[in-house]
């Protein structure tokens, strides 16, 4: 699968908050505003948020998150991925690229992604790539309609990445 990831920058933003806007995202994420704002400008200073391009076009955004903590240095992985680009293998290329780029060049031992534990289609994504679950993280966050959903954590050791 040929993408690329490159830094967000401010001119993503209308289309950022198009991909987090539609339905089949925004079910998974907050409000499209505030989601798109910090994905642009992260208030933590190792969070690094990338745009996927295909074929010339935005068709999602990854960021990673860094614990640099030395007792407990690992990485966490987000993702969302335009509806129109579903079932392509476009996420599943992104994120094995970024896990790649954190275990190789960042010298992580561990990752971490944490879907809401009723997304099956993330979910199957991220256990193609090695990721495991951990567990349930109950009432993890709050959907905009102001409910609470379950997350499922799951981690992966660098040497459990699977190439898509």
């Amino acid at each position: 699968m040929n993408i690329e990831l490159r830094r967000l920058t401010g001119d993503d933003a209308p289309r950022v908050r198009e991909i987090l806007a539609t339905p089949e995202v925004s079910t998974w994420w907050g409000d499209p505003d505030e989601e798109t704002a910090e994905l642009i400008s992260p208030e933590d200073p190792d969070t690094t948020t990338y745009a996927i391009e295909f074929e010339g076009a935005v068709v999602g955004v990854i960021q990673s998150s860094e614990e640099p903590t030395p007792g407990y240095r690992h990485a966490g992985i987000d993702l969302a991925v335009h509806p129109d680009w579903h079932g392509r293998g476009i996420g599943t290329a992104a994120i094995h690229r970024l896990a790649t780029h954190l275990i190789e060049e960042r010298g992580h031992h561990r990752l971490t992604i944490d879907p809401a534990a009723e997304n099956e289609r993330a979910i199957a994504v991220y256990r193609r790539l090695g990721f495991r679950p951990v567990g349930v993280l109950r009432q993890y966050e709050r959907r905009q309609d102001g409910t609470w959903r379950d997350g499922l954590l799951m981690d992966l050791l660098a040497p459990e990445l699977t190439t898509p």
